[in-house]
């Protein structure tokens, strides 16, 4: 992931993450969500449990974890909300929200339940 501009890191991170979920047996329901209240990166499904993802790159993973702001995690929440909404699926599935660190080499740090 080395020169390359954050836009393209990020979309690489992204791609990196939701490959991971994948291999678990999840299926992507949305990348790079936008909503009202802001964009969620990825949005996952397992078994009826909706995953959304904030990933965040970095040199290292703490790096990458410390970019994780309060109003982002708000914005998250919201734009969850807003997305279930919209699909009529609000209150009728269980959501989970995990933060994704991915470091400069492409090694990935996943945080289950990071936004409670």
């Amino acid at each position: 992931m080395v020169e390359q501009t954050s836009f393209h890191k990020g979309i690489a991170a992204e791609n990196i993450v939701a490959n991971h979920y994948i291999r678990a047996g999840h299926l992507i329901k949305a990348k790079r969500m936008k909503t009202p209240y802001g964009e969620v990166d990825l949005v996952m499904e397992k078994q009826n449990q909706w995953v959304f993802v904030e990933v965040k790159c970095s040199k290292t993973i703490a790096r990458a974890a410390i970019r994780i702001t309060r109003r982002q995690i708000d914005r998250i929440h919201a734009a969850a909300e807003a997305y279930l909404a919209k699909l009529g699926l609000l209150g009728l599935v269980d959501c989970r929200f995990d933060a994704a660190f991915v470091d400069a080499n492409g090694r990935i740090e996943i945080v289950e339940n990071a936004f409670i």
